[in-house]
């Protein structure tokens, strides 16, 4: 049977980060329920084929690009116009949870940080 990949992510508040990337990929979090100030959160794709997201709380900030970091594919088919349509329909949901655009690559990628300053794209 091969691993499952879980991607962990350091971050200051576990719970509130889990509320945007719960809404961000359509995961669940699956975290056990002991409260507030548990320290992680670990949210599973609901269909099972995604990786796990686990998200530690650290006590430092973070301090520079992230070394790895998340791509969204949502381009799909169609056209470049079309392609590029749905990852700016997607930049403009995202943002309505919490993230910023930090760099925006015509007809490419827009590089997003969600609400802790985490790097992720949108392709």
């Amino acid at each position: 049977m091969p691993p499952v990949v879980e991607i962990a992510m350091a971050c200051a508040d576990a719970p509130s980060l889990a509320a945007f990337w719960t809404q961000a990929l359509g995961y669940v979090d699956h975290s056990p329920t002991q409260g507030p100030g548990r320290g992680f959160a670990w949210l599973m794709d609901p269909n099972g084929v995604g990786p796990h997201l686990a998200l530690i709380e650290v006590p430092e900030p973070k301090t520079a690009k992230n070394r790895m970091h998340l791509d969204l594919n949502v381009a799909g088919d169609g056209s470049p116009d079309e392609q590029w349509q749905r990852i700016r329909d997607e930049v403009d949901r995202l943002s309505a949870f919490g993230a910023s655009v930090l760099a925006e690559f015509d007809h490419d990628h827009v590089t997003m940080a969600d609400p802790e300053g985490n790097e992720f794209d949108v392709c």
